[in-house]
């Protein structure tokens, strides 16, 4: 007899927890994009309460053979800066998103892959082989010293910044983006 209630309180249980957790998705699929946080951090001086327009900050990084690549040899052309490593899921999620956008774009719109070459956890040879095995194509940068991911406080991976041909940062995002949020990015600054 007990064996038998225990298995209609299990069984009730069962049909009321289905019941709340099917609630609770539907809730979120109806709720959850009313509420949802725009990823892209957009900074406009025209905007009341909104961040101010700042020039961006100039870099030193490295190419593949080791030369020298500042952010100011870019001035006068947009430039959408991502950070990244390779051993980062999420990097790993937005980059064929990048590539397309490089392919489209091409000369209008300078692309910054810089990688996180901490020497340890990221080395210029892991990042060379990841992008060689997937085939992208866009320039990718080694911030050996991390001194790039410093003054961009760069301390998430993925973090993309989107800079005017004025040299202005003009978005900011943490995380890893979609196709969407990055052409959101680049309407931005060109």
């Amino acid at each position: 007899m007990h064996s038998t209630m225990r298995s209609k309180e299990a069984i009730i249980l069962a049909a009321v927890l289905v019941v709340v957790m099917g609630g609770a998705y539907a809730a979120y699929q109806i709720v959850g994009p009313s509420v949802a946080s725009d990823q892209l951090a957009v900074q406009d001086a025209g905007q009341e309460g909104s961040a101010a327009v700042e020039p961006a900050p100039d870099f030193t990084a490295y190419d593949a053979d080791g030369n020298e690549v500042r952010l100011s040899d870019f001035a006068g052309k947009p430039v959408v800066l991502n950070f990244w490593a390779s051993w980062c899921g999420p990097c790993q999620m937005e980059m064929p998103h990048f590539e397309e956008a490089y392919q489209t774009y091409g000369d209008s719109v300078q692309f910054l892959m810089v990688n996180m070459t901490d020497g340890s956890r990221e080395t210029a040879e892991a990042a060379s082989t990841f992008i060689a095995e997937q085939g992208y194509t866009f320039p990718v940068l080694f911030d050996t010293d991390l001194a790039a991911a410093t003054t961009y406080q760069a301390y998430s991976l993925p973090t993309t910044y989107f800079i005017d041909a004025d040299g202005y940062a003009r978005a900011r995002a943490t995380g890893a983006i979609d196709a969407d949020t990055l052409q959101e990015g680049i309407d931005l600054i060109s």
